[in-house]
């Protein structure tokens, strides 16, 4: 079984039916066998992003155990903010941010992300990330 890092954008798509990469979100997701990993911070963004009828299914589903929720311990802040330091002129936000600890901590290297920034960053021991779910 495999196993990747869930950003915000594809949950958003694939829990919100008026999005426009909705079908191709619930396509992908319906055939993916591996298992998710992600962060409160995307999670945050998620709940930030779609109404509460959204974010109440997408919270349950991750109750009912639909993705693996990995907490971020303090000193992982210190790292977090010198990736996004160092991606300055590259949009980051600390959800980005810290899908590239976790990447680094859980020795992953597969994204589902619209964020076509990813395809630039590295994680801190400087490793890429495949993105599974690569834009249109």
């Amino acid at each position: 079984m495999s196993s990747a890092l869930v950003d915000t954008g594809p949950l958003v798509a694939w829990f919100d039916k008026s999005d426009p990469d909705f079908r191709r979100a619930r396509r992908f997701f319906a055939s993916f066998k591996g298992q998710l990993f992600s962060t409160w911070p995307v999670l945050t963004e998620v709940s930030h992003l779609v109404p509460p009828y959204v974010s109440d299914r997408m919270l349950g589903w991750v109750g009912d155990g639909g993705v693996v929720l990995v907490d971020l311990p303090a000193e992982s802040v210190l790292a977090m903010r010198q990736t996004m330091a160092r991606y300055a002129d590259n949009p980051m936000d600390l959800a980005d941010a810290s899908l590239l600890w976790l990447g680094d901590q859980l020795d992953l290297t597969e994204v589902i992300t619209l964020d076509r920034g990813f395809s630039a960053f590295r994680t801190p021991s400087g490793r890429a990330l495949r993105n599974l779910f690569p834009s249109r």
